[in-house]
C-alpha cells in the first residue's frame, strides 16, 4: 500500500538542546505522523550566489540561448492580478 506525500519547505533552527524549532507555523494539519528531512550547509558548502552564477555559466543550459527556443511572446500571456496573489498572504 503506497500513499502520496506532500512536501513543503520551511526554515528553522537547531537549538542548544538539539531541538528543531521552525521559524513559522506549519499549514493546518490534523494530528498525524510526518517525515522530516533536515538540510544544513556543510563546512565547504557554496553560497546561493555561487550556485546561481554556476548555473548561469553552465554549458548544459546553452540551448536556452538558441532563438528557436523563443516560442512565446508577451501577447501569449495574460496580465497577472497581483492583488489576488498578495491578498492570500496578508495576515
Amino acid at each position: 500500500m503506497s500513499s502520496t506525500l506532500t512536501a513543503i519547505e520551511i526554515t528553522g533552527h537547531i537549538t542548544e538542546d538539539n531541538e528543531l524549532k521552525l521559524d513559522s507555523a506549519l499549514p493546518v494539519l490534523p494530528p498525524q505522523k510526518v517525515r522530516v528531512i533536515v538540510m544544513f550547509p556543510a563546512d565547504d558548502d557554496i553560497g546561493e550566489d555561487e550556485w546561481l552564477y554556476a548555473a548561469a555559466k553552465n554549458p548544459a543550459f546553452n540551448v536556452l540561448h538558441d532563438s528557436a527556443e523563443d516560442i512565446y511572446t508577451l501577447e501569449d500571456g495574460m496580465p497577472v492580478d497581483y492583488e489576488m496573489f498578495t491578498s492570500n498572504f496578508s495576515e
